[in-house]
């Protein structure tokens, strides 16, 4: 299995693979961890004003093409299928425990983890969720966390805070747990928890998860004018550099 090569989407860099899980969950398998980031048109905007997370994403082991925006930029130079990072975390976290290793989970409301073992995770062994605690934790919470992951020492480490706090959070705490696979994977706690339903298959399939977001969420609003802000950028660019 070929390492990842990175291409660029509005300067901000993408790895290019074919299997990213399988990439991912070697690491944690070899001990080696490190940092995935799962991007999207949104991401890119925000990182190209916010020099801290433009860092992260930089500095990240494995940055996966999240969102329909950031393939179909690269296309069709260069063809490479998306990776939503609900299905990559949901898939990574199942390939670490059929071999063993534990799981740990930071984010959601209160209670929300717990409805995600029972809702996505019934069949897993008792142990592999080493931990599990929700995202609206204070300064002595958050110490008592770190401290728990800390011991804990799991082989992967989700963390869903939205984005960029979480790649911002993962990039301070991640030397806590040298080995684990970092993922930051925004809401998808509640889609797991069964809080909030996921796009059918075939809006997944045509790009049209963002809508569905926003059908579901109309508070969305504002954030979704990053797209066509993506969009703009991506033929503006081109044209001015060959100017």
């Amino acid at each position: 299995m070929g390492a990842p090569t990175t291409a660029l989407v509005l300067s901000v860099p993408v790895d290019v693979h074919d299997d990213y899980v399988a990439w991912a969950a070697a690491w944690a398998e070899q001990g080696r961890g490190g940092q995935v980031v799962t991007l999207n048109s949104e991401m890119v905007m925000k990182a190209r004003q916010d020099p801290a997370l433009a860092a992260a994403i930089a500095q990240a082991d494995l940055v996966v093409p999240d969102g329909a925006g950031v393939v179909l930029y690269l296309r069709p130079g260069i063809r490479v299928a998306r990776c939503p990072g609900i299905d990559f975390a949901e898939a990574l976290c199942r390939r670490a425990v059929q071999a063993g290793q534990r799981v740990f989970w930071i984010g959601g409301r209160p209670g929300v983890l717990l409805r995600v073992r029972q809702h996505t995770f019934g069949d897993w062994p008792e142990a592999a969720v080493v931990g599990a605690y929700h995202g609206y934790f204070d300064e002595a919470g958050e110490a008592e966390m770190l401290t728990h992951l800390q011991a804990a020492q799991p082989a992967v480490v989700l963390v869903g805070l939205g984005a960029p706090r979480q790649e911002l959070w993962i990039a301070q705490h991640r030397a806590l747990c040298p080995g684990a696979v970092w993922v930051g994977v925004g809401g998808s706690f509640d889609v797991w928890s069964g809080e909030k339903p996921r796009a059918p298959q075939w809006m997944q399939q045509n790009h049209l998860e963002w809508l569905f977001r926003l059908y579901c969420e109309p508070s969305r609003w504002r954030r979704m004018l990053s797209l066509p802000q993506f969009l703009w950028q991506s033929v503006w660019e081109p044209w001015q550099r060959e100017g």
